[in-house]
């Protein structure tokens, strides 16, 4: 068995061979082909050469694709860079909304639109608390996540959430205490009730799709069934300990917010048939255990989380809405003592290299100061077929 191998590698002899079970959508065989051709000939290079040792060598191009867990890292840097300007000098509130597993076949088969649902469910309880408690618009971001350690199905978003808000007069910061923000119990029955009552709206005026298994749920009798089924338990919302202040901010978001289903650092092995990952198994005191599973397997779990074309996945709200975001920024700056065009520093991750850039060392003698000589154009190496 080879050791610590690469998505693609493990992707490759799936794409080569399709198996016949591996039932998959035309996007998503497509996102597979460019993550199988991150970094090899077939997307092309670049050519340098060392004037230490005279030799020459190619750096192959990255597919730079979203779902892809080698190119993140530098996907997220210039991302990064905008929201360093966008945080104010308060605390800032970690809470995670989950959905029950009683709905993921429902969220399997209508992706897009309930993913927007689950958006615009969490930020409306957020909002509103702000609103209705501290008289105030509070500024979030909202990143959606929908893997388990062993990828499996578990629907959830992040939350960062501003420790306060600007008045709704726009007189005054209204400040929330460092170590709270609100009553998670009371944010996840108001959460619930909105997803609900969302998943109705949406059924009654058939914006939802059954397939296969869940037909039945398109009688409106099975449909109600389900949903008092989900409304039984309440709804997880999660505070986790808040951010002591903007930079453990930035921290956060260039590690966590590009992260995809799973890091090239927890595969482990594979002999072609099977793949071996690490995971922390949460039920059983976050130990780390190992999962073996057969490729085609493990393939159709990452592919759960291949995300709908052109779905945003990061979304902000209130303060850092869209909409007047820079205006709304500066009137909090003003009222948090600070200049309107104030901005914090962007932390050291932005300064990294680059994708596609050139290489700080010769991978031969190790040594700086490599010449880029020529670009290397694509060739087809693996016959990617999804037929």
């Amino acid at each position: 068995m080879s050791l610590r191998p690469t998505l693609g590698q493990v992707l490759r002899p799936v794409l080569a061979r399709p198996p016949a079970a591996l039932h998959l959508s035309p996007h998503q065989w497509k996102t597979l082909r460019t993550l199988a051709a991150c970094r090899t000939a077939a997307l092309g290079g670049q050519a340098f050469y060392c004037p230490h040792c005279q030799r020459e060598h190619v750096v192959a191009h990255s597919c730079r694709n979203r779902h892809c867990p080698h190119c993140q890292g530098t996907q997220a840097l210039d991302w990064l860079a905008q929201q360093a300007q966008a945080l104010l000098p308060v605390p800032y509130f970690h809470l995670v909304f989950t959905l029950p597993h009683t709905l993921n076949g429902l969220l399997r088969q209508n992706r897009a639109t309930l993913f927007k649902l689950l958006f615009a469910a969490a930020s409306q309880t957020l909002l509103t608390f702000g609103a209705e408690r501290l008289h105030a618009q509070l500024g979030l971001t909202a990143v959606l996540h929908t893997w388990s350690q062993t990828l499996l199905d578990h629907y959830h978003l992040h939350c960062i959430v501003t420790g306060g808000g600007v008045a709704h007069d726009q007189s005054r910061w209204v400040a929330t205490s460092p170590h709270y923000l609100f009553p998670v119990r009371a944010l996840g029955r108001m959460f619930r009730g909105k997803f609900l009552t969302g998943l109705k709206e949406l059924a009654a005026t058939g914006k939802l799709e059954f397939h296969g298994q869940l037909q039945p749920l398109a009688l409106p009798a099975k449909f109600a069934a389900l949903l008092r089924i989900a409304a039984q338990p309440e709804w997880v919302v999660y505070a986790k300990r808040p951010f002591a202040g903007p930079e453990q901010v930035l921290a956060y978001l260039s590690r966590y917010t590009h992260r995809v289903a799973i890091s090239p650092r927890r595969l482990l092995a594979t002999d072609g048939q099977t793949l071996t990952f690490a995971y922390k198994d949460y039920a059983d005191g976050s130990r780390p255990k190992t999962m073996t599973l057969a490729t085609t397997e493990f393939v159709r779990r990452f592919c759960l989380h291949v995300l709908p074309a052109r779905f945003v996945k990061i979304r902000h709200y209130g303060l850092l809405g869209n909409r007047q975001k820079q205006a709304r920024l500066a009137t909090a700056r003003t009222l948090l003592g600070m200049a309107p065009t104030a901005v914090l520093a962007p932390p050291v991750a932005v300064a990294a290299e680059a994708p596609d850039s050139t290489p700080a060392c010769c991978p031969f003698c190790q040594r700086p100061g490599l010449v880029r000589l020529r670009e290397v154009p694509p060739r087809r190496v693996v016959p990617f077929d999804s037929s």
